[in-house]
């Protein structure tokens, strides 16, 4: 899965660590899913999709390898 939670975070020129803090997670899961380390949960995508204000889709997409 590849995502654009960074690129995002940038538009809103938010840290790691505010977006954590708006969605309830810690800043290391924030980390953990722009390094493609981690991916979030249902719950969670529909969070950030609200504070993106963007369809899920439009920062998270299926790769080849998914």
């Amino acid at each position: 899965m590849q995502n654009r939670i960074k690129i995002e975070r940038a538009i809103l020129d938010i840290t790691q660590e505010d977006l954590a803090k708006k969605i309830g997670v810690s800043r290391q899961t924030i980390n953990s899913i722009e390094a493609n380390r981690y991916v979030p949960s249902t719950v969670l995508a529909l969070k950030l999709s609200n504070i993106f204000n963007k369809p899920v889709n439009d920062f998270f997409s299926i790769d080849e390898h998914d």
